[in-house]
């Protein structure tokens, strides 16, 4: 079937199944669906990111088969998860409200039929209708947020406008579809925001991770505390990735890189864990800007952050179900 990509070829996630977004018999028994959220317009320096969905997509050496079994997990996860394909949701660049509109509808849709929507940025604008749309269905203010990002996102306007890259936090938080002080940032960074964003953003309870603080105290104790708060008072857990969390040296590929950053090692068994120890009710991964990326460098992972967080929720509802499950720490091979 069509898929309906707005750019490039209609392939899907590692060659998962396709499913027509309109019908909900073809993917309502699926564990996660893949949206594609190709919009840019939010870009407040490099653009690019529209074709982040289908670099993410395709990016990898083996056959796209609709199967990758973990090393690390020992499970399947598209496979386990029963992974499908939505497709894109039209999100022409030059129509903001039209745009994050219909992805919030798509988002919600999904959520409601108690799949976990996974999405593929775009740039992060579309962190206020995917977390929006699943606060519609776990409860509004009963979702915390961790939040990967060289920059907080929590700018009151960009440009004028309410909406862009640099603010979809703020207007998530003032929305009420999430709390302030269940809302987690590891990675942030560099020289923004000012110092009246940081009040406004201390005001709300907001916990912010730097990464001075990450190399300090170590990225695992970093996790502790943030699966601990997102974990108190709230019933599941939005993921919102922005590659630029990881230093630009590792992904070069994006639109407001910022040097220092985490290893892509660190983004990827940090994103592992956090599936596996808390209930993710949606995801995204934003701000893959294929014209700048170097040999799919950034692509790929993007593409691995997704996989890693697939196979921590199937590894999740193995163990809640009793099975015999592999953790990371194992021996692959066995224990003397």
């Amino acid at each position: 079937m069509r898929l309906g990509n707005m750019y490039g070829p209609d392939h899907t996630f590692l060659g998962v199944p396709a499913a027509d977004p309109d019908d909900t018999r073809q993917w309502a028994a699926a564990g996660a669906a893949i949206i594609g959220a190709p919009f840019d317009g939010g870009t407040s320096h490099r653009a690019g990111c529209r074709f982040g969905p289908q670099a993410m997509r395709a990016a990898d050496y083996l056959p796209h088969d609709g199967s990758r079994p973990s090393l690390a997990l020992g499970v399947d996860a598209l496979v386990d998860l029963g992974v499908v394909d939505l497709g894109d949701v039209e999100m022409p660049s030059g129509d903001v409200e039209r745009s994050l509109a219909a992805l919030e509808e798509r988002v919600r849709a999904v959520a409601a039929a108690s799949v976990v929507p996974i999405i593929l940025g775009g740039d992060h604008t579309i962190a206020l209708p995917d977390v929006r749309a699943v606060a519609h269905h776990v409860g509004w203010g009963r979702v915390a947020v961790i939040h990967f990002d060289a920059h907080a996102d929590t700018g009151d306007t960009q440009w004028g406008s309410l909406y862009g890259h640099g603010t979809p936090m703020r207007r998530l938080i003032e929305s009420g579809a999430c709390r302030g002080d269940r809302f987690l940032q590891i990675g942030l960074r560099g020289y923004w925001p000012e110092p009246e964003t940081l009040a406004w953003m201390a005001e709300q309870g907001m916990r912010s991770f730097e990464m001075a603080e990450v190399v300090a105290r170590g990225l695992d104790a970093v996790l502790d505390e943030a699966l601990l708060i997102a974990g108190d008072d709230c019933d599941a857990v939005f993921l919102s990735v922005d590659v630029d969390v990881v230093d630009p040296g590792a992904a070069p590929g994006t639109g407001t890189p910022e040097p220092g950053g985490l290893t892509s090692r660190q983004l990827l068994d940090a994103v592992r864990r956090i599936a596996m120890e808390a209930p993710l009710a949606g995801m995204d991964v934003v701000e893959v800007a294929p014209p700048y990326d170097h040999a799919d460098i950034t692509a790929y992972l993007g593409n691995r952050v997704v996989l890693e967080a697939l196979g921590g929720m199937a590894w999740r509802a193995k163990q809640r179900r009793g099975d015999a499950v592999r953790h990371p720490s194992d021996p692959l091979l066995g224990r003397d």
